[in-house]
């Protein structure tokens, strides 16, 4: 109890999306250029722009058949649309857009590259590909996702949350904490009961990790490793601001974060766990943060 995680910070963050194309356009860099000035807000215009017109943001237009094929089991899996499937399926050519950056805030490399991809798909009415999850993001999807004039963003619309039943309860992860350097979240044992409680506290606790997380990558120069405490607050307030909704009430519950490092073997996660060991330990947190069921 109240000690801390040491987790390396990497030197640079990458994003990538896919535009399914139907035909190739002839300038796909002034293309995306026009559009994101006629579609993307300021001030998050001005980012994208500048991302755009850097080599911190590139364009790749070729063939399909000249890249990995994208994964239409998974697509159809996190909800990708027959129409959307099919669209990927025929494309002729795929562009795609790559950006990298630093971590911290603002996570420019995701939200250039999410708009600049956006914007294209919009003009010529075909889907955008999510590399990182991957997924196919629709138009609502994409716009809800970026930020507006105040910077801020719903953590939802940029991280998956998973659950699979196990012999002894359901396992949860996340996929899209590493988008902003952090690990992912994983949970093993999770009664049926808790699923929708459950999934409710991880996206809490996901937001409340990357306040912490951006807290300590503030200062100009970029630390090699961040310390993280082992014990972590998750509130009914971080729940509302992974939504992007706001709660007045202030209740609070404590987890344990451990960080296993397969060797040799996928990345490392931290597994979320009772700060309190005990019988129905789970039960407890849940029904003490939202209430009993």
């Amino acid at each position: 109890m109240g000690e801390s995680l040491t987790l390396p910070v990497p030197e640079n963050l990458h994003a990538t999306y896919a535009v399914a194309l139907a035909a190739p356009p002839a300038d796909p860099r002034e293309l995306a250029r026009a559009q994101v000035a006629r579609l993307v807000r300021p001030p998050l215009r001005d980012l994208v722009l500048g991302m755009l017109a850097s080599p911190l943001l590139t364009l790749d237009m070729r063939p399909a058949g000249e890249f990995p094929p994208l994964p239409l089991d998974l697509l159809a899996a996190y909800g990708a649309s027959r129409a959307e499937l099919g669209a990927v399926s025929a494309a002729s050519h795929l562009l795609a857009v790559h950006a990298a950056y630093r971590p911290g805030w603002p996570p420019a490399h995701e939200w250039a590259a999410r708009a600049v991809a956006g914007a294209v798909g919009t003009a010529l009415s075909m889907p955008v590909v999510d590399g990182f999850t991957p997924e196919v993001l629709g138009r609502d999807r994409l716009e809800r996702s970026l930020p507006g004039p105040d910077g801020m963003i719903r953590l939802t619309d940029w991280i998956l949350l998973t659950h699979d039943r196990g012999a002894h309860g359901f396992w949860f992860a996340t996929n899209g904490l590493a988008r902003f350097g952090l690990p992912e979240l994983q949970t093993e044992n999770v009664p049926p009961p808790l699923v929708e409680e459950w999934g409710r506290l991880l996206n809490g606790l996901a937001r409340r990790l990357l306040d912490l997380w951006i807290e300590q990558l503030l200062a100009d120069e970029l630390p090699v490793f961040v310390d993280l405490p082992e014990v972590v607050s998750v509130g009914l307030q971080d729940v509302a601001a992974a939504q992007g909704i706001d709660e007045p009430m202030r209740r609070e519950v404590s987890v344990r974060l451990r960080l296993d490092e397969p060797a040799g073997g996928p990345p490392a996660v931290l597994s979320v766990l009772a700060a309190d060991d005990g019988p129905d330990r789970l039960e407890h947190l849940c029904a003490a943060l939202f209430g009993p069921s």
